[in-house]
């Protein structure tokens, strides 16, 4: 990503502290002048919002081990046993550590991770207590208010990184990052080639810093730009992954997936009947929901069912959640290969109703899941942390070196001084041809349309810039007239 002028500026560059006088630059190709114009003030005004984005985003690559710091007693066993006790003892234990609430999940332990019993009430709206319990002992470790499985500290991140905890009116902020963060990418990338094509340098200055290019903005524009190129493609990525659960955009894209047909196959839970006598006379520990009284028996049943029909690892098993519907079983493993196989399974009688494998998604669905596993740092491991805090690290010093171009470039000499540099010259747009804006128009429109927020902000980033430069050219004083001298006698 880059944030100021990566092209052939359109005008003569001032001179900056630091800088040996330049000869003025040829005047740039309309679309080229149009594109370091928006690049420019985009990179200005929408720097800010990618400051925060990049902090709580480089904050929640974090998680995983400040959850080991933070929750290991509940989250880990102290030693690891020779096999798991039966389900229905850990889940006895878990209501004995809290007696109130219906039975929503559970997660069985295995290795040195603890059986997680999720319940929910509600008073606690979305979120739920969490008992762990040791799988070998059957001992409770203590409990947590969780939210889909997250622990205090990652729900308190990902608020931070969503929304800032300002709720629905926070969503904008990342939503406008996210709007804009591939359009600074891409056209800081067309930019910086443009300029080095022009140049006529060599693929190695794309790739590597030109260090000769001495002191001050000229070098500074190297490390923005060449660095920026480096993040181009994992910048894309963030941008278009923070974009599918968005609150504008990501509603946009939600409706694309169903136009296409590509959502996430439903499971059904629908059986023929509500079968009788499924209380099975012991065990009983509380209701699943609308589903009545849950028999603990069930949910070693259910899992046995599950893993001879192939579904290994960590999985979550569901209750019903109102008579006549059968549990699920959920695969629930979101490092490469992630494994999200799921079935559909009737207590009473042990069999399978339905099933839903990971191979058979549309393609799109299996995109959009291991993008987002992926934006969240879970798909690959350490690798996939190192990698999001390497991208976040890099965005910050991009911006940093593309405000401090903006500064390098301020006038300096006698009555010229400045705070900041001038914005590249306007006329870009007056400039393009027609069949350019035939294109163009319909194709920003659309882009705006399925960005909302992106399109708003780029309005009126054009009425902003139109009425400015109405205002400069009224302030701008007259030409004085000129007369010829009058003639000798």
């Amino acid at each position: 990503m880059s944030l100021t002028e990566l092209s052939g500026t359109t005008t003569p560059e001032p001179a900056a502290a630091g800088d040996a006088p330049s000869r003025p630059s040829r005047r740039a190709a309309p679309l080229g002048a149009l594109l370091l114009r928006l690049h420019f003030y985009a990179g200005v005004l929408v720097a800010p919002f990618l400051v925060v984005a990049a902090l709580t985003g480089l904050a929640y690559t974090t998680t995983p081990q400040l959850d080991d710091m933070l929750y290991g007693d509940q989250l880990t066993v102290a030693q690891v046993g020779e096999r798991p006790l039966p389900l229905a003892e850990q889940i006895g234990a878990a209501r004995n550590a809290h007696p109130d609430g219906s039975i929503t999940a559970v997660q069985p332990g295995d290795g040195d991770h603890t059986t997680k019993v999720v319940f929910s009430q509600p008073e606690l709206g979305d979120k739920q207590h969490t008992v762990y319990v040791d799988p070998y002992t059957a001992e409770s470790q203590g409990q947590l208010t969780t939210w889909f499985g997250s622990t205090p500290a990652a729900t308190w991140l990902d608020d931070l990184h969503r929304h800032l905890h300002l709720g629905t009116v926070g969503e904008h902020y990342s939503e406008l990052a996210a709007s804009w963060l591939w359009v600074l990418a891409l056209g800081g990338v067309i930019l910086w080639w443009r300029r080095r094509s022009a140049a006529r340098a060599t693929a190695r200055h794309l790739l590597v810093p030109d260090l000769s290019a001495g002191k001050g903005v000229r070098r500074t524009r190297g490390w923005h730009a060449t660095t920026g190129i480096w993040l181009a493609a994992g910048l894309l990525f963030l941008s278009a992954t923070g974009l599918t659960w968005s609150r504008y955009a990501g509603a946009n894209f939600s409706a694309g997936l169903d136009a296409l047909d590509a959502r996430t196959p439903v499971i059904s839970t629908s059986l023929a009947a509500v079968p009788a006598g499924t209380d099975g006379g012991s065990h009983h520990h509380g209701d699943a929901g609308a589903g009545g009284l849950v028999e603990s028996a069930a949910f070693d049943r259910v899992l046995t069912v599950a893993r001879d029909a192939g579904l290994s690892g960590p999985v979550e098993i569901a209750p019903a959640t109102a008579p006549g519907s059968a549990w699920t079983v959920t695969q629930t493993d979101n490092t490469w290969p992630i494994a999200k196989d799921r079935v559909a399974v009737d207590p009473a009688t042990n069999t399978i109703t339905d099933r839903s494998d990971f191979a058979d998604w549309p393609l799109l669905a299996k995109l959009s899941g291991l993008g987002i596993q992926a934006h969240m740092g879970l798909l690959f491991g350490l690798a996939n942390q190192i990698l999001l805090a390497a991208l976040a690290l890099g965005l910050l010093c991009v911006i940093v070196w593309g405000y401090r171009m903006w500064w390098q470039r301020r006038p300096t000499r006698g009555d010229r001084r400045a705070l900041a540099g001038t914005p590249p010259a306007r006329g870009g747009l007056r400039g393009l041809p027609l069949w350019a804006l035939l294109i163009g128009v319909p194709v920003t429109a659309a882009i705006g349309w399925a960005l909302p927020l992106f399109g708003l902000t780029l309005l009126a980033f054009l009425v902003i810039d139109i009425v400015v430069g109405a205002w400069s050219r009224r302030r701008r004083p007259a030409a004085a007239p000129t007369f010829p001298a009058p003639a000798g006698n």
